[in-house]
């Protein structure tokens, strides 16, 4: 099928922002203005012909090439990339510090302490970590205004393709993803066995069980509660919108897919902090195989699914043996430590996509699902 570059489009209804206008064959084109009883009526916008056939004039998209269907301009990723990183960084941090306090302050507290107690990541309290994890929970809807300010799409886009949480999917991913967890354990104790320090963490306090405090049950409640939601917003930020951003840049599908998938992964793990090439490269493959998922799963449900399993594992067996607070910045370990990473990542990613396809769920948002989304889509008014 010849196709044009994307030009212009038509003009939008009344009130209308212009969307984007896709590649379409040249005999397929919007036929109108009309109106619904002949040349006699008042024009209701351009309307298609009845035989045209749908997947040709609204091809379906993949999860990485959702934004090509809302309104146009380079500098609209660009602008929100600047946004979201300012909200992450500096907007967010401070609301929630603000908010904290304040909720300090009116339960009878001490706000100057609570305050300290929050930005200590070294001595990390229950307060601290849930003031972290609102934080980067609120990243959730911060994603969601840009895209519907920034590119005129509905923030379900974000989801899936679906355009929504598939909720039975993301309960058979929380599944899977204990069935990963228990094989990189397996692929964990023989690792250990070659060498004591290869994993990271505080080798100094285990097998040695922590003492059940009030402290270690306030800090259980805060992970029960706000993982969920912390490990939604940092997949919401780098596998939703970065995603998407970087799928639209090419024009090629494969450059499309690798820039979607690999420099999500790379800002993912550098957002980390300093940390061991060894530690780096666990949440850069981590990032890489939720990145693939996404693609060929269509959605987030997968890639939030291993995430919450993972902080939650993380979370527990500091409280358990550890030190909670050298979880966000684990130190140590050696290059040995990779096989266990490959194990739970690539055990995974299997029978995530199997799943999927069993399932017989889409990756794909179809023509009619992308036009009965908003009025318009590709620069067209109305379909027929």
């Amino acid at each position: 099928m010849t196709t044009t570059p994307p030009g212009p489009g038509f003009p939008p209804p009344p009130g209308g922002s212009p969307g984007p206008a896709a590649p379409y064959d040249d005999a397929v084109r919007p036929v109108g203005p009309v109106g619904p009883g002949g040349p006699g009526h008042p024009a209701v916008g351009p309307t298609m012909d009845p035989a045209v056939d749908l997947d040709k004039a609204y091809p379906p998209l993949e999860y990485h090439l959702l934004q090509r269907a809302g309104d146009r301009g380079w500098w609209r990723g660009l602008v929100g990339v600047i946004a979201l990183a300012a909200a992450m960084m500096l907007v967010l941090p401070i609301v929630t510090l603000v908010v904290f306090i304040a909720g300090v302050a009116v339960t009878g507290g001490d706000a100057g302490t609570a305050g300290d107690q929050m930005l200590d990541i070294e001595n990390l309290t229950p307060l601290g970590l849930a003031y972290l994890m609102t934080t980067l929970a609120l990243l959730i809807p911060a994603v969601w205004i840009v895209v519907r300010l920034l590119h005129g799409l509905k923030p379900r886009w974000t989801t899936s393709v679906a355009p929504r949480m598939r909720w039975g999917y993301f309960a058979a991913c929380v599944g899977l993803s204990v069935v990963a967890l228990f094989a990189s354990l397996v692929m964990g104790v023989v690792v250990s066995a070659l060498d004591p320090n290869a994993l990271p963490g505080d080798t100094e306090v285990a097998g040695q069980l922590n003492a059940f405090t009030s402290t270690t049950r306030d800090f259980l409640v805060v992970v029960l509660l706000l993982t969920p939601l912390q490990a939604a917003g940092e997949e919401y930020l780098f596998r939703g919108y970065l995603t998407q951003v970087c799928g639209g840049i090419f024009a090629t599908p494969r450059a499309a897919k690798a820039v979607a998938v690999l420099v999500p992964a790379l800002l993912f793990a550098l957002a980390h902090g300093v940390q061991d090439p060894p530690v780096f490269f666990d949440r850069f493959a981590f990032g890489v195989m939720a990145g693939i998922l996404v693609i060929l799963t269509g959605g987030l449900e997968a890639a939030i699914a291993m995430h919450v399993l993972n902080n939650w594992a993380a979370f527990g067996l500091a409280l358990a043996f550890g030190d909670i607070a050298a979880t966000l910045t684990p130190t140590g370990g050696s290059w040995l430590s990779i096989p266990v990473t490959l194990t739970q990542t690539l055990v995974y990613l299997g029978l995530a996509v199997l799943v999927h396809r069993w399932m017989g769920l889409a990756r794909t948002a179809e023509s009619p699902v992308l036009i009965a989304s908003r009025g318009r889509v590709y620069g067209f008014s109305s379909a027929a």
